[in-house]
């Protein structure tokens, strides 16, 4: 296409896709002789330009994004919700941390094979690549002899869950916060505003997942203790059972199903006030 018939299938005005290409927001066309031919690609872009602008995203901001992306970047690393400092860093695995992270007997192409597969690691350059977190956790269950089978049991559960919880913060952010953007698109840019929601939203999600996991592991390790008949029976009675709680036992005097109170005394409680 010409300039021209870009516009008309665009329905922008030259100068508007012109001044695109000054902006960095649209890739240069091109030239056959002193013609600029323009093809499905421009189309494909222009129409996520105005996509972006309609949510209220400045020019210079769809640059940045757009030259992010074209650089390889994801769009957590784009949105700075992708740290790669830290824990979340690509490291190389060299052959020295593959015998620490995997038993002799177990050392296979097809352990490895597996955990690419499940995203654990990524093949670049010749050598195995992991997370940092990755890489240390893998040490630790080497150090205590977990077979390497089984931990990729684990993290594909753990993986398949994780993946459920960030789709739920995901749908929160699409139906709470997204439709706000186009509504606030005469504002000043708002891609540091989807940043900044994006970034409590998993800093949220990170605390949600961790305070959770602590209780569910306190609440397991108390199925065990019963499981393996290692408590005294629900009729011991501790002798500080009439005093203050220690924190160590709080465990043995939390509510059971029975002992929940009902909604009337609820509505008590709410009615006192702090200062009660």
């Amino acid at each position: 296409m010409t300039i021209d018939e870009l516009a008309t299938r665009t329905g922008l005005p030259s100068s508007t896709i012109r001044m695109y290409q000054t902006k960095g927001v649209l890739h240069p066309p091109r030239r056959q002789g002193r013609v600029a031919i323009y093809d499905a690609t421009h189309v494909e872009r222009l129409t996520l330009v105005q996509r972006l602008q309609n949510r209220g995203f400045s020019l210079p901001a769809i640059a940045e994004l757009v030259e992010a992306r074209e650089k390889g970047a994801s769009v957590a690393e784009v949105l700075g919700v992708g740290d790669t400092e830290g824990p979340d860093d690509w490291v190389r695995v060299k052959v020295k941390d593959v015998t620490g992270l995997i038993p002799i007997g177990d050392m296979r192409p097809a352990i490895l094979l597996r955990a690419m597969r499940l995203g654990l690691v990524r093949w670049r350059y010749g050598w195995p690549h992991a997370r940092r977190w990755a890489l240390e956790s893998g040490k630790r269950l080497a150090h205590l002899a977990v077979p390497s089978d089984d931990v990729m049991d684990n993290f594909a559960r753990l993986k398949k869950a994780t993946d459920g919880i960030a789709d739920d913060f995901v749908r929160l952010f699409e139906e709470r916060f997204w439709p706000q953007l186009a509504k606030q698109a005469g504002d000043e840019d708002q891609l540091e505003h989807v940043r900044a929601l994006l970034v409590e939203l998993t800093y949220t999600a990170e605390t949600a997942v961790l305070g959770t996991l602590r209780e569910s592991i306190r609440d397991a390790a108390e199925r065990f203790a019963r499981k393996h008949e290692l408590l005294p029976s629900d009729d011991f009675q501790p002798v500080w059972a009439d005093q203050p709680v220690p924190a160590i036992a709080e465990t043995l005097l939390e509510n059971k199903p029975d002992e929940f109170p009902t909604e009337p005394e609820i509505e008590r409680f709410l009615a006192r006030g702090d200062d009660d």
